[in-house]
């Protein structure tokens, strides 16, 4: 079985691009062989024009940063972030003005005399990060190096390294199966799969425009529905359940026709009472309360169930109740073809 299938990824100088999966699909092997700790059985590694595909980690201008942070239990803060420049040979004054730097960015230079165990999770990250950009590498690979951290450090930590990445103008490639990361932080998202890069581009693209349903489903939140193309414009008219039409769109290039599927996001979902505008029909069966949202599961009839995003009043109350009888619509533009 193949680790890696025929992946083919330009990847932009000065970008943040994240490889974006669930767990298995290769994410982390295409990371390792960019840094050189793994070697392709065929194609190549190119880093701005030179063929790097048969040089030892230790030679490529990369430096990676893992789950587990390595820092040297016995070196303060500044020593480990001193380290790499000592392994290549800087002088003492270059390495001293670097140690500074580092330490500013990632915003640290009262802690600079502190052990690795005398510091948080969070803390302990940055000075990793540190360490990593110290040498000034021409590409930053990061391998899943939040998923350590509770929730609200992990949101913190997302909005510093992309506040480090564009201080420093450095490319990061950064590896995650956290679509809210992937989102929050990256100028292009590459959702990967069973090996394959499935698409690329940036958040917005993937979010509004999958390419198909697994696309759809691994990033942000979709309902999928039957239905049946009954006239292949653009946008394409469909059939759903109890004959309802509706537009919708779908990939360039391509021309659906028959029986299709279709995505529509539950905050593009409007609900009136039963008798509206014509939609379709459904049921209330729960609802859930996320904050500022009210999550509410409908019934469609013959096992098919859709969840609709709506604002939550200050009391936590939506407008809908268990068991009342809705009318579904869709905001233009929100249905999407995404398969056969």
């Amino acid at each position: 079985m193949r680790a890696l299938d025929a992946v083919s990824v330009d990847i932009r100088r000065n970008e943040f691009f994240t490889l974006l999966g669930p767990s298995g699909c290769g994410k982390t092997t295409l990371l390792r062989m960019i840094a050189g700790f793994e070697a392709p059985t065929e194609g190549a590694i190119l880093l701005e024009g030179a063929d790097i595909t048969a040089e030892p980690p230790f030679k490529r201008p990369v430096n990676t940063v893992f789950q587990s942070y390595a820092l040297f239990p016995h070196l303060t803060v500044s020593e480990n972030i001193a380290f790499g420049l000592e392994m290549l040979g800087r002088s003492k004054a270059e390495t001293e003005t670097a140690v500074r730097e580092m330490l500013a960015l990632v915003r640290m230079e009262e802690m600079s005399g502190r052990l690795p165990a005398q510091l948080s999770g969070g803390q302990q990250q940055r000075v990793a990060l540190a360490r990593a950009l110290a040498p000034r590498p021409s590409v930053l690979l990061l391998d899943e190096p939040l998923s350590a951290l509770d929730l609200k450090l992990r949101q913190q930590m997302q909005i510093e390294l992309k506040r480090m990445q564009r201080d420093t103008g450095i490319t990061f490639i950064f590896v995650t199966h956290d679509q809210e990361e992937a989102l929050t932080m990256s100028d292009r998202i590459g959702v990967m799969n069973g090996g394959k890069i499935l698409q690329v581009g940036s958040p917005q693209e993937i979010y509004n425009r999958p390419v198909n349903r697994f696309v759809a489903s691994f990033i942000g939140e979709s309902n999928f529905l039957d239905a049946e193309v009954v006239e292949s414009g653009r946008p394409a008219r469909v059939k759903l359940a109890g004959g309802v039409e509706m537009a919708a769109d779908y990939l360039e290039g391509e021309t659906p026709s028959g029986k299709v599927t279709v995505t529509v996001r539950p905050e593009q979902i409007v609900l009136d009472p039963a008798g509206g505008a014509e939609g379709l029909a459904g049921k209330v069966t729960n609802t859930l309360y996320f904050g500022t949202d009210l999550y509410c599961y409908i019934d469609l009839g013959g096992g098919t169930e859709l969840v609709a995003r709506t604002p939550a009043s200050a009391g936590g109350e939506g407008l809908h109740k268990v068991g009342d009888a809705v009318n579904i619509g869709f905001a233009p533009g929100a249905l999407r073809i995404v398969g056969g």
